[in-house]
């Protein structure tokens, strides 16, 4: 299925035939393509076989990328509401008069409420993310988020810069196939995170002598691993303390590398000497012998690398959670190795995001940032403001009122934990302007809608693995298809439209500026070229050290200590669970996890493309065959999921690879066949069950996604 494909069999480009090289930009990308253009029409998408991260092989994804471009749903005019929000009424209009009217009503909310109470929006690392950031910062507001700065992977990002300087990456390219490998909530065969596609990583699954799966449910990788722990969702961070307890109660550490490239090992053999297997056992479930063996094995085999997933970011100890596990390889001496963690090349220049536009005054305006100084503040490699502060803020005007939102690729209504609060605070806007391939619940709600490009309709760059950047991409205009627009094209004719003073130069400016503060190839050469890989150095940290206070990877963080949080990881039990909310557990005794990526969508996308929804046409919600039994459950039956929060539906899929007492739902559904305005979104989408509300992160904000308590039933005739 995820071998080459068809069309990339088929033999060289047929006469007449144009052949652009790009980069698949279906997920958050990296795999290179070559589009074959006929006419002006995409005919053909193959794999480049040059390219190396996918060496011409393409997922179920992008196979079907044809199917995207020229889907009859495409939007691919701008439309205005005429009806009342959410009725679902629309009239066509010109690009000329949508984007006057955004400038216009922008000009007059910034004028009588000042820039903060405008918002920008945007959905997981696409080609546009930091360009909405840029827009908002050229507009004066400090308001932009986007769910995975505080959920999903730049919790990764803003810890492990504030503990070692940069963000490790895998080296899946330098040839040196690793010992041992960690999946940690992670499952890259079915994604393809920040450009580590999952090719290159079943290339080095296939080579690794050895691997340890930690994951709540058995996945393909749990089949196959030499140990798997089958843990408590949201128990990660005990877990990885265990861990560390072992590797040095035991003496399994590198003593070299910890003696002379760390700071704080001694505070930090202080702060786990409780925290035994023994201890870890009745919160995790996972056996102490196993936890014992795994940190075992881990220490002693090498080089060793970790992957780790999002799934540790969905707990309110999410950054202490994130920083115990990034001191295992630093424990074990397998930082910036061949065959382990590498810190990145940086083959893409920073981009240019403007934030120096902002006056201190207006960035101590950002929903959050005075809480939670890693999402929003100083200790933020990119600051962005608290989703749930924001959302208040929207419904309530507490602290301040926020009237407008212009959202850029993303479905807030299925991506956004309590789906709820996010359409509640959608409906009391002033402008809603949102921007997408097609007409999306969110869609619905806005007062202007925006047909954008897909990515083989427009020009960008691609750097990856995100933020490290060892291989630059060229992503190139092949097509383009009615009236669409890539939003990077929106936010220069909306920033000249509005005569500000930033944010006006056209795309391939800044793309060059990129690449001349990175790589140094010209852009031309890289279009021509398709890529341009990093010559990868190891062990940089010896020129100086590490980008850290103390030059030095630091257990004890100087820069937390200094903004006021614990500079060492510790447990917390998720707020939300058997042992700190027993009362809850007697009406919901099982507990709920999800975000497990399906390998035919990406998040809320794609689930109109036919052949993709043959693949996986319905919501499985996984359960122990025992636990379906006792609630006459069977396989194929419809099953309610209920949460403190609301219920859902999705459809049983019985399997023994899960706990008895866990049940996972999958995320991101809609359903686009169904009627608008709705398009079904609260019947299975599982963001009705999240929640957003406190405690958070103290340093970064994130709230309780997975390991909540929840109950199932039988949906029954009728109930539907």
């Amino acid at each position: 299925m995820e071998n080459a494909t068809e069309a990339a069999r088929a033999g060289p480009a047929a006469s007449g035939t144009t052949v652009v090289k790009s980069v698949c930009r279906s997920c958050h990308g990296g795999c290179g393509v070559k589009l074959h253009v006929q006419d002006g029409r995409l005919v053909r998408v193959e794999g480049d076989r040059e390219s190396p991260l996918n060496r011409g092989r393409l997922c179920p994804i992008g196979t079907r990328t044809i199917d995207l471009v020229y889907h009859p749903d495409r939007l691919q005019y701008p439309m205005r509401r005429t009806g009342a929000r959410g009725e679902g009424k629309w009239r066509r209009i010109s690009w000329d008069e949508a984007l006057g009217e955004i400038a216009d009503r922008l000009q007059a909310i910034k004028a009588e409420f000042g820039a903060e109470s405008i918002a920008m929006g945007t959905g997981t690392g696409r080609h546009h993310i930091r360009w909405v950031s840029r827009f908002g910062h050229a507009l004066g507001t400090p308001n932009w988020c986007e769910p995975g700065f505080a959920q999903c992977f730049h919790p990764r990002i803003n810890a492990s810069i504030l503990t070692m300087g940069d963000l490790p990456v895998n080296d899946f390219l330098s040839g040196t196939p690793p010992q041992c490998i960690v999946y940690w909530g992670h499952n890259p065969v079915n994604s393809g995170p920040d450009g580590e596609t999952r090719f290159v990583s079943r290339d080095a699954h296939a080579a690794a002598a050895k691997t340890i799966v930690v994951d709540p449910r058995r996945t393909e990788l749990a089949k196959e691993a030499d140990l798997w722990l089958q843990l408590r969702p949201g128990t990660d961070d005990a877990m990885a303390l265990a861990w560390l307890h072992t590797i040095i109660e035991e003496g399994l550490h590198d003593r070299a590398f910890v003696s002379e490239w760390t700071h704080g090992f001694d505070r930090l053999a202080e702060r786990v000497r409780g925290y035994s297997p023994e201890w870890a056992e009745p919160i995790t479930w996972v056996p102490a012998a196993d936890i014992r063996a795994a940190a075992r094995l881990y220490a002693a085999t090498r080089p060793s690398m970790m992957e780790w997933g999002c799934a540790i970011e969905h707990t309110p100890n999410c950054i202490q959670t994130v920083r115990a596990i990034s001191m295992l390889p630093a424990l074990t001496g397998n930082i910036d190795v061949p065959g382990g963690w590498v810190l990145g090349m940086k083959g893409l220049g920073r981009f240019p995001s403007l934030i120096e536009n902002l006056s201190p005054e207006m960035n101590a305006k950002r929903l959050g940032a005075d809480r939670f100084k890693m999402l929003g503040g100083e200790g933020a490699d990119l600051p962005a403001a608290h989703i749930p502060t924001l959302l208040t803020a929207m419904r309530d005007g507490v602290p301040y009122p926020v009237k407008a939102f212009l959202v850029f690729g993303n479905n807030t209504l299925t991506t956004f934990g309590n789906a709820r609060m996010a359409h509640e605070a959608l409906m009391k806007l002033d402008l809603l302007v949102v921007a997408d391939l097609f007409m999306t619940p969110t869609c619905e709600l806005a007062d202007i809608v925006l047909p954008a490009a897909s990515w083989p309709e427009l020009d960008q760059l691609a750097g990856l693995p995100t933020i490290a950047a060892n291989v630059v991409l060229a992503q190139r205009k092949a097509v383009r298809i009615g009236e669409c627009k890539s939003d990077e094209e929106i936010f220069v004719e909306l920033a000249r439209r509005m005569k500000l003073e930033l944010g006006t130069e056209d795309v391939d400016t800044v793309l060059a500026q990129q690449l001349a503060r990175g790589c140094g190839v010209a852009l031309d050469e890289l279009r021509e070229r398709g890529f341009h890989s990093m010559p990868m150095r190891f062990h940089k940290y010896r020129d100086g050290g590490f980008r850290t206070p103390t030059k030095k990877f630091e257990f004890h963080s100087t820069r937390m200590e200094s903004m006021g949080y614990d500079p060492l990881p510790y447990y917390e039990e998720p707020p939300e669970s058997p042992i700190a909310t027993p009362g809850v557990a007697k009406d919901f005794p099982l507990v709920l996890t999800s975000g497990a990526r399906i390998p035919f969508f990406f998040n809320s996308e794609h689930r109109q493309i036919a052949a993709l929804r043959r693949a996986h046409p319905d919501p499985l919600v996984e359960i122990h065959p025992d636990t379906a039994a006792a609630h006459g459950i069977a396989a194929g039956d419809w099953v309610w999921i209920e949460t403190l929060r609301g219920r859902i539906r999705q459809k049983a899929k019985l399997t023994d690879g899960i706990d008895p007492r866990v049940v996972h739902v999958e995320h991101g559904w809609w359903f686009p066949e169904e009627p608008g305005p709705e398009h079904g979104v609260w019947k299975s989408n599982a963001n009705v069950l999240t929640r957003n509300d406190p405690p958070y992160d103290p340093a970064m904000g994130p709230y309780h996604l997975r390991g909540l308590l929840c109950r199932i039933a039988l949906v029954r005739p009728g109930e539907a």
